[in-house]
């Protein structure tokens, strides 16, 4: 029987942690493709923000956590009721306009922007619901919403 001496330099992360890390990046694609999709036809649905308002989509906790626990259906409507992130759907057409914001827009169509818990105006649709946000009502963006932790 030949033992054969382990090298420190070339040793292999095992085949287990691999394919764990595989499933979880497989389950976000695939949650993140249920979005698109689910954006793609319910877009059309969506009011279209006059003026200097933005229509904002608040944050959805995933409803099952990477350890396994499944959230209720409470707990997720609750949460995004009073999330304070979400993403940018649609700009109305003043926003950002030059003269009021010469240095630029603060945000575009697709960012994860902040904003304060109670600002804005709740609109219900099918599902959740939207946010009609002025546009300086927006206190940051923010390149995942994961990141910050949410408290309702």
């Amino acid at each position: 029987m030949k033992k054969e001496p382990l090298s420190t330099s070339t040793q292999e992360v095992p085949k287990v942690k691999l394919a764990l890390q595989d499933k979880y990046n497989e389950e976000e694609k695939k949650e993140n493709q249920k979005q698109e999709d689910l954006s793609k036809k319910e877009s059309s649905k969506l009011p279209k923000p006059t003026g200097w308002r933005l229509l904002v989509l608040p944050f959805k906790m995933k409803e099952k956590t990477k350890g396994g626990i499944i959230m209720s259906d409470i707990t997720i409507e609750k949460q995004q009721v009073a999330s304070q992130c979400g993403l940018v759907v649609a700009l109305g057409d003043q926003c950002y306009d030059k003269e009021r914001y010469p240095e630029g827009p603060w945000c575009k169509k697709g960012d994860w922007v902040v904003f304060a818990r109670y600002a804005g105006s709740r609109i219900q649709i099918d599902g959740g619901e939207v946010r009609l946000l002025n546009d300086d009502e927006i206190l940051a963006t923010i390149e995942n919403p994961e990141d910050i932790f949410h408290q309702y």
